[in-house]
C-alpha cells in the first residue's frame, strides 16, 4: 500500500512540473548512461571574433580577486583593462603579473569612469559589494559580482532594482550555479530519480588556519600602504587594524562570517538545483569554539530552513552546517534526500543510490506481535500471508550511479563564460541579481538570527523580511 502512495506523490509532483525534465535532456552530462561513469563530452569553445572584446577590470585583488581575474582572462576575447586595490602592494604585484603599463589605482571611482573598460569583477569586501556594483551599472559597465551579493538584506532589493534600470548585465559569482554535475543533479531530481523530496544536508567542514581565514599577513602592511579612510567609509570610524583589512571576513564591519561566505555556496547549489525561490523560516545557531583571534563572528554554526511546497518542488527541511575546527578534514557536500534515495554531490561528483520500500509492510522482528496472544499472532500473520505475496515482501531494486565531471574540468571558468556570453549576446545570465538576492538573504538572515536570538520570517517571492510584530 505504501508503494501506490509514493507511486501516486511522484506523479503529482512530475505532473506539477510539467515538461521542464525534458529541457534538460541536451546537457552534455545527461549522455552518461544509468550504472556506468564516462568522461564528460563538454561543448566545443564557440569562435570569437575581434568585434567581441571585452576589456574588464578589476575591483579588490585579494585571493578571490586574482581566481576571478585569472580565470575571466582565460574567455576568448577577454583583456585587462585595469586593477584598484586599497592595499599598495597588490597593486605593486598586478604589475608584475600583466605589465608595469597596466592602469592601477587605489580609488574604484577611478576604474569607473574610464571608457575603455567594459566589465568589472567586483571582489572586495563584503560591504563594498552593494555600492561600487549599483555605481557600475550607473557608469554603464557589466558587472561580475563576488558573493555574497549584498553584505546586508537592506541592499538586495535597490540593487536589483539598479540593474534593472541600467539594463546592464550583473552576474553574482557563485561559479557551481554553471557547473555541469549541478546541472545533470537538476536534472534527476525533476525526473524524480529519488522520490518525493523530503530533506537536504548540506555541509561545508575545515580544519586549518587557512581554511579559517588567517591569512598569510603582508610585511609592510599599515596606514601608509593602506588606503584605510576609503576602507572604513561609510561605517564607524575605528583606528587602523590589518586584521580587520587583510582578515576581513571574521568581522562584522566588513564581512559576514561563515553564512555569507560558506552557507551561500551552499544554498546557492540547492537553489539551482530545485529550482526555489527560498525558505519562509530560518533559525541558526553557533560558537566561537577554536579560532579566537579577535573575530566577531562564529567558527561552528548551524542552520534550520522551512521551504514551502511550490510548483517546483515539495516542501522540505534543509539543514547547514560550517565547522572551521572539524576532526573529519576539508569536506563539503550536498545531500538530497527522497522517499527512494539519495543524491550527493561532492565538488565535481554526484552519487546517487537509491533504497525503496517493499509493497508489504511488514511483521515480525522488531514489532509489536509478538506481544499479543498467540492465537491473536497466528491470525495475524494468515491475513498478512494473504494479503501479500512473497514477491511484495521484497524491496524493489533499483541501481546506485556516479557521474564526474572530466579531470581538469573548471565550473568558475563556466560560470565567466556565462557571463561574457551574456555581455555579448544579451541572453540572460544564469545567476542574475534575483537569484543571489535569494541565495545572500536567507544566509544574511541565519546571521540575524544567531546575534538576536531569534526565528526569521522570510517572504522568498517578495524577497523581504516579515513584519511580524503586527500579528
Amino acid at each position: 500500500m505504501a508503494n501506490s502512495k509514493n507511486s501516486s506523490s511522484r506523479r503529482k509532483f512530475l505532473q506539477n512540473l510539467g515538461g521542464t525534465a525534458l529541457l534538460l535532456g541536451t546537457h552534455p552530462l545527461s549522455t552518461l548512461a544509468n550504472g556506468q561513469e564516462r568522461i564528460v563530452e563538454l561543448k566545443p569553445e564557440k569562435r570569437i571574433t575581434p568585434n567581441d572584446r571585452i576589456r574588464v577590470a578589476v575591483i579588490g585583488t585579494g585571493i578571490m580577486g586574482h581566481q576571478d581575474l585569472n580565470t575571466a582572462l582565460k574567455v576568448p576575447g577577454v583583456e585587462l583593462a585595469g586593477a584598484c586595490d586599497l592595499y599598495a602592494g597588490r597593486l605593486e604585484r598586478m604589475k608584475e603579473l600583466y605589465g608595469k603599463d597596466i592602469f592601477v589605482t587605489n580609488d574604484y571611482r577611478a576604474i569607473l569612469d574610464r571608457k575603455d573598460i567594459d566589465a568589472v569583477i567586483v571582489a572586495t569586501s563584503d560591504n563594498w559589494h552593494a555600492r561600487i556594483a549599483t555605481e557600475a551599472l550607473q557608469k554603464g559597465k557589466a558587472v561580475y559580482l563576488e558573493k555574497p551579493m549584498v553584505h546586508r538584506i537592506t541592499e538586495g532589493l535597490p540593487l536589483i532594482a539598479a540593474q534593472k534600470a541600467s539594463g546592464k548585465v550583473l552576474q553574482v559569482g557563485s561559479q557551481r550555479v554553471s557547473s555541469i554535475v549541478y546541472a545533470k543533479a537538476k536534472e534527476l531530481y525533476l525526473s524524480g530519480d529519488i522520490g518525493k523530496l523530503n530533506m537536504i544536508e548540506a555541509s561545508f567542514d575545515r580544519q586549518s588556519a587557512l581554511g579559517a581565514w588567517q591569512y598569510t599577513m603582508p610585511i609592510d602592511g599599515s596606514p601608509e600602504t593602506v588606503s584605510w579612510d576609503r576602507y572604513i567609509a561609510g561605517t564607524r570610524k575605528i583606528p587602523y587594524d590589518s586584521k580587520k583589512f587583510f582578515w576581513w571576513r571574521n568581522y562584522r564591519d566588513f564581512g559576514t562570517g561563515v553564512a555569507g561566505d560558506l552557507f551561500v555556496h551552499l544554498l546557492s547549489g540547492v537553489h539551482v538545483i530545485t529550482g526555489s525561490m527560498g525558505p519562509v523560516r530560518i533559525f541558526s545557531s553557533g560558537q566561537l569554539s577554536h579560532w579566537k583571534d579577535g573575530r566577531d563572528v562564529p567558527d561552528v554554526m548551524t542552520a534550520i530552513m522551512e521551504y514551502p511546497e511550490t510548483p517546483e518542488h515539495p516542501a522540505f527541511q534543509l539543514s547547514l552546517k560550517v565547522n572551521f575546527i572539524s576532526g573529519g578534514g576539508d569536506t563539503h557536500s550536498i545531500r538530497l534526500i527522497g522517499e527512494e534515495g539519495v543524491m550527493e554531490v561532492k565538488g565535481n561528483s554526484l552519487l546517487v543510490k537509491h533504497s525503496l520500500m517493499p509493497k508489504a509492510p511488514g511483521m515480525g522482528g522488531w514489532d509489536a506481535l509478538t506481544t499479543y496472544p498467540k492465537a491473536m499472532q497466528d491470525a495475524l500473520l494468515q491475513d498478512y500471508n494473504s494479503k501479500y505475496s512473497a514477491e511484495d515482501r521484497k524491496a524493489p531494486r533499483k541501481e546506485d550511479t556516479q557521474y564526474k565531471a572530466p579531470a581538469g574540468y573548471n565550473e568558475h571558468l563556466d560560470h565567466f563564460t556565462n557571463f561574457f556570453d551574456a555581455i555579448r549576446t544579451g541572453k540572460p545570465v544564469v545567476e542574475d541579481a534575483a537569484f543571489g538576492f535569494r541565495a545572500a538573504a536567507p544566509c544574511l538572515a541565519c546571521n540575524d538570527s544567531y546575534f538576536e536570538k531569534k526565528i526569521i520570517q522570510w517572504d522568498p517571492v517578495a524577497m523581504k523580511v516579515k513584519d511580524t510584530k503586527s500579528k
